[in-house]
């Protein structure tokens, strides 16, 4: 039996949840010196996109205890717009109703970008309802 790869799946209309690595450089202005990660990502965000998937980005940024401003996804977020060319919705966070809210408000081939994962503590303890909750936001993983 052949290995199933992600263009195999069926992602039209399907929440797509991707971990993606957009732990960039950045310098002490916190302006991203090095997009090279996000561009690593962007066909596979492109190809979920273009078939319609909903595609509901996580990743973490650096390594705070807790929350960060500095490290907040929003350059990233920026940086993933104009280089995708498509419109990227950044939320405040990554579990909780504002997320369910978002998630619930996109449409096919919509890109949606989570909160820094590592300002949960959970995320870095592998703490299973932490992972639980980010795994009801999507379809698919």
């Amino acid at each position: 039996m052949a290995k199933m790869t992600i263009k195999d799946l069926e992602v039209q209309g399907k929440r797509v949840l991707v971990r993606v690595d957009f732990n960039v450089r950045v310098d002490e202005s916190g302006q991203i010196t090095d997009d090279r990660r996000i561009k690593a990502a962007l066909p596979t965000i492109r190809d979920l996109a273009e078939k319609g998937g909903r595609v509901i980005l996580v990743s973490h940024f650096g390594r705070p205890k807790g929350v960060d401003d500095r490290l907040r996804m929003d350059q990233i977020g920026l940086r993933l717009q104009e280089l995708i060319g498509k419109k990227v919705v950044k939320v405040n966070d990554c579990i909780g109703e504002e997320v369910k809210k978002a998630v619930a408000a996109m449409e096919d081939g919509d890109i949606l970008l989570l909160e820094n994962v590592r300002f949960y503590k959970e995320e870095t303890a592998n703490d299973p309802e932490f992972a639980r909750q980010l795994a009801e936001l999507a379809d698919l993983y």
